[in-house]
């Protein structure tokens, strides 16, 4: 056993070395762990925005329960992860007649259409995830292996179902992961199919003594439809740091992504990790178009353009097939063209968090993070719903009237004259106004501000959205508002 001990004294450690398996240990070093909430990660970020650096980052892949996300700073855009309208199709063929659609990146063209058959490894759970060495005990020659999703990699899985001689897989996904299906590269034919599919084979294999299957490869399948899509994997919000600031802050393309490797010529990857990137190169686009905004104003241009209908014209899906909330998607999924022409942006210089960060920490933590000397008592601190913010979160108490009102500032950066009319969406547990109701400009860069203001109608609890327009011909800048009601 190896590793660092953590404030041991010197008696300590000469008491743990009698122990057989003890090996060294290094009293003297303390190693503090660093998370996307510590100073020195924050600062970092800080840091890179008040140099005019954009910062993109992964909401996170532990998904799709609520408060799951990371990377919550308001400087920074927090990005979750959907589907494109492509995909990689291999239909599962039962017995029976039934076909299924599921996917795989691995498309062979020599499977056949040959009934094989076919098997569920189910004696316990980890036999039933065809874990290493849980299918030691079955015969799975030349058979297709149904393994649920889960615990390790869906690739592992099918390195478990070859090594045991298998002639093809089945991964059935969790409840958790719903219609989410992704391609990956498989070392053997397989599909990854919907729980709902895997439900009906299994019920197919219950019910007769020699169930078959086979595997039919159909390569890439475009305009996939209800596209985009919320992956099961992709992180949620509310923020468990800063609740009253909508996270993530935007979605875009993150799963089953084609691109160069760097252990062979291409992979096929799932994750956050994915999408991020996409945003980061169209904010470098949207800063090569406009060289003079700031990394809050390139946030607010993706923010208030993107769209939240998918390709059938609906609202974007979560892995349920239910709409998805602001929790899962931010202000929707990114429009690289219409990001470059926003009309109005939300902008924020890196001294306007410094009153938000004052609410939140005391001036030694606040120090750490803007690597400055700040005196928070000093400082008019904000709460996060006063920072100017191009989405708008809300919690109104139960059994109140009491209204709760922000203030948001919009920066011209369309046509020099121009006239914007709000449009305003709120549930009907809540009542909502804003004043003025037009804002009219005369130049580029001017500034307007407006007030909104949040009352309850009655009961009701749980979240709640809806949204904010302010419209001008073609142009419209939408900032989601998720309600939180008590």
């Amino acid at each position: 056993m190896t590793g660092f001990s953590a404030r041991l004294t010197d008696k300590e450690v000469e008491a743990m070395s009698k122990l057989d398996w003890f090996l060294h240990a290094y009293p003297s070093r303390v190693y503090r762990p660093l998370t996307t909430h510590t100073p020195m990660f924050l600062g970092g970020g800080f840091n890179a925005i008040n140099r005019g650096v954009f910062v993109s980052c992964s909401a996170g892949n532990s998904g799709p329960d609520h408060s799951t996300l990371s990377n919550d700073a308001p400087w920074l855009l927090t990005v979750g992860a959907s589907t494109m309208d492509r995909s990689l199709l291999a239909t599962v063929k039962l017995g029976d007649g039934q076909e299924f659609d599921g996917e795989t990146l691995y498309q062979p063209h020599d499977f056949g259409s040959k009934m094989l058959p076919l098997m569920y490894p189910n004696a316990n759970e980890q036999s039933s995830l065809c874990v290493s060495g849980s299918l030691d005990r079955f015969d799975v020659r030349g058979k297709i292996v149904l393994c649920d999703r889960g615990q390790n990699s869906r690739i592992e899985k099918g390195q478990v179902v070859q090594f045991g001689g298998g002639a093809g897989m089945i991964v059935a996904n969790a409840p958790a992961d719903g219609y989410a299906t992704v391609a990956d590269p498989h070392v053997l034919p397989a599909s990854n199919v919907p729980y709902a599919y895997g439900l009906k084979i299994k019920s197919y294999i219950n019910s007769t003594a020699s169930p078959t299957a086979t595997i039919i490869f159909k390569g890439t399948a475009m305009n996939t439809p209800h596209s985009p899509a919320m992956a099961s994997f992709s992180s949620r919000g509310p923020s468990q740091i800063t609740p009253v600031i909508l996270k993530p802050d935007i979605t875009g393309p993150g799963v089953s992504v084609l691109a160069a490797w760097n252990d062979q010529t291409f992979n096929m990857i799932s994750g956050t990790s994915m999408s991020c990137p996409h945003l980061s190169g169209i904010a470098a686009l949207i800063k090569k178009a406009h060289p003079d905004w700031s990394p809050a104003a390139i946030k607010s241009a993706i923010m208030t353009t993107a769209y939240v209908t998918d390709n059938s014209r609906g609202p974007i899906l979560d892995e349920r097939h239910l709409p998805a909330d602001f929790f899962a998607m931010g202000a929707g999924h990114v429009n690289p063209p219409n990001a470059i022409d926003p009309g109005l942006v939300y902008d924020l210089t890196p001294q306007d968090y410094i009153p938000y960060l004052c609410g939140l920490y005391d001036s030694t933590y606040v120090q750490v993070i803007v690597r400055k000397h700040v005196d928070c008592s000093s400082v008019k601190s904000i709460s996060e719903g006063e920072l100017n913010y191009p989405s708008i979160s809300v919690t109104l108490p139960a059994n109140s009237s009491t209204s709760v009102s922000y203030t948001r500032t919009v920066t011209n950066v369309g046509e020099p004259k121009s006239t914007y009319t709000v449009k305003l969406d709120v549930p009907k547990e809540v009542s909502a106004g804003v004043t003025p109701t037009t804002l009219s400009f005369n130049e580029v860069n001017q500034k307007q501000s407006f007030s909104i203001s949040f009352r309850r109608n009655g009961g009701g609890s749980g979240a709640v959205q809806g949204q904010l327009l302010w419209v001008s011909g073609k142009l419209e800048v939408r900032s989601p508002i998720s309600i939180k009601l008590e």
